[in-house]
């Protein structure tokens, strides 16, 4: 919460801060008003880092695991450069009182969830080793970017992160050809136009995501529960057995 209390300094301190503050705030991509005017700076543009973070695709707060939008507008915070999304301003405090520790439960919590439908039986850096889930030989899992990667040992983790675009391509290859024959959907999931010749196909975590345009891939970016809801809805009763 915002302090009321009012800090009270001479004339010539507080002239000094206020020269600071507007500099600062002209530096950061803030507009200086006139002269004279008693209107405030315009507030600074948004950090273009905050809007190529990685969507949040849990459709609970990781924290309380209450679900989102049951108690308001969730709460979007930023980290490292994925989205997390929280259901009050609560359990972001929280959250930040041990990061490393939160964001480990976190990672839990998205292998979880798509662990069920990773796309790939072998490691995406070693493609001829296969990936076991229980032994000495037990695959490796990693979340990057808020989504679920899997290799057969530690040292493909090391050539993964050397240059992960090129073995997410290769993820995002097997979740359109697996899901794409049988996507529950003619029409776009967040505005309802129907899906064309020139549709866009983009994966978030192991799921497919079709849309009619780029402008439906922005308003999904800035809120993708619902959609992502929905679609899962759609597989559901698609497949109710799957």
């Amino acid at each position: 919460m915002k302090s009321n209390a009012i800090v009270r300094l001479s004339g010539r301190a507080a002239a000094i801060l206020c020269g600071a503050a507007l500099s600062l705030a002209v530096a950061a991509g803030a507009s200086e008003p006139p002269k004279g005017s008693d209107k405030p700076a315009s507030p600074p543009a948004a950090k273009p880092t905050d809007k190529a973070a990685a969507p949040y695709l849990l459709d609970v707060c990781p924290v309380s695991g209450e679900k989102l939008g049951s108690m308001g507008k969730a709460v979007v915070r930023v980290y490292e450069g994925r989205e997390v999304r929280f259901c009050c301003a609560g359990c972001v405090g929280e959250f930040e009182k041990d990061k490393a520790a939160s964001l480990k439960k976190l990672d839990e919590q998205i292998i979880k969830q798509q662990l069920p439908h990773y796309p790939l039986k072998a490691c995406v850096v070693m493609p001829d080793d296969e990936l076991v889930n229980e032994g000495d030989g037990k695959a490796v899992d990693l979340v990057y970017q808020n989504r679920l990667v899997r290799f057969c040992c530690a040292g493909c983790v090391k050539k993964f992160k050397a240059d992960p675009d090129q073995y997410l391509k290769k993820i995002d290859e097997a979740v359109i050809a697996e899901q794409k024959p049988n996507y529950p959907l003619d029409t776009d999931v967040v505005t309802g136009e129907k899906l064309g010749a020139n549709s866009i196909d983009k994966v978030y975590g192991v799921t497919l995501v079709r849309f009619a345009n780029a402008d439906s891939i922005a308003k999904f970016n800035a809120d993708p529960t619902a959609a992502i809801a929905k679609l899962h809805d759609a597989w559901k009763a698609k497949q109710p057995h799957g």
